[in-house]
C-alpha cells in the first residue's frame, strides 16, 4: 500500500495573453513580455523568454476550441526534458480583440512524441472539487477535453502535432 500524498488546494490557475500590448501576466500577477504572438484561425502562438529555475524560454500554443493550452519548454543545461510537449487542460476564451484569458482547470497531459501520453494532475482535479473551488460540471468538461486529446495524441502515434493536424491545425514552433 502506498501512502496517499498531499495535494496543495489552491484556487484555479488565471492568465492573460495580451496580443495588442505583447505582454503575457501569469497566475501570480506577473506581467512578462512577449517576442512573439502569431495568431491562426483556430488558435495564437506565444513565444517568450523565462526567468524560470528550469527552462529559459517558453513557446504556447492556446488552442480555445479544444481548451488547452500546448507547450514546449527550453531547458536550461543539466534539467532533464521528461516530455516534448506539456499540455495544460482549461477554459481559455476571448475576453476583447485582443486578450486571451486562460483559466487552468488542474490536468495537465505529459507527450512523449512517439511514445505515451501521461494525464497527469487528477488529484488536484478532484482535491480543487472538493474544496467547492472547481464546480462539477467544469470537472466534467476537463476531464472530456482531456481524453478526446489524449485519444486523439494516441491514435496518431502519440504525436500532438499529427493529431491536430487531423483537425485542420498546424502549429509550428520556434
Amino acid at each position: 500500500m502506498t501512502q496517499a500524498s498531499t495535494v496543495h488546494v489552491h484556487p484555479p490557475k488565471v492568465e492573460y495573453f495580451d496580443v495588442a500590448a505583447q505582454t503575457n501576466t501569469d497566475p501570480k500577477g506577473f506581467v512578462r513580455p512577449v517576442e512573439i504572438y502569431r495568431e491562426e484561425p483556430w488558435g495564437v502562438y506565444m513565444g517568450r523568454h523565462s526567468d524560470h529555475v528550469s527552462f529559459h524560454y517558453l513557446e504556447s500554443w492556446i488552442l480555445p476550441e479544444l481548451s488547452l493550452r500546448a507547450s514546449k519548454l527550453h531547458y536550461n543545461p543539466g534539467i532533464e526534458k521528461w516530455q516534448d510537449v506539456y499540455v495544460d487542460v482549461g477554459a481559455f476564451t476571448w475576453e476583447s480583440p485582443t486578450l486571451i484569458k486562460g483559466v487552468d482547470h488542474y490536468l495537465d497531459l505529459l507527450v512523449r512524441t512517439g511514445r505515451d501520453v501521461r494525464l497527469v494532475d487528477v488529484d488536484e482535479l478532484m482535491a480543487a472539487h472538493s474544496a467547492g473551488l472547481l464546480d462539477s460540471a467544469h470537472c466534467q468538461t476537463a476531464i472530456e477535453n482531456a481524453t478526446v486529446a489524449v485519444d486523439g495524441i494516441a491514435a496518431n502515434g502519440y504525436n500532438f502535432e499529427d493529431w491536430l493536424a487531423t483537425l485542420g491545425m498546424t502549429p509550428t514552433w520556434r
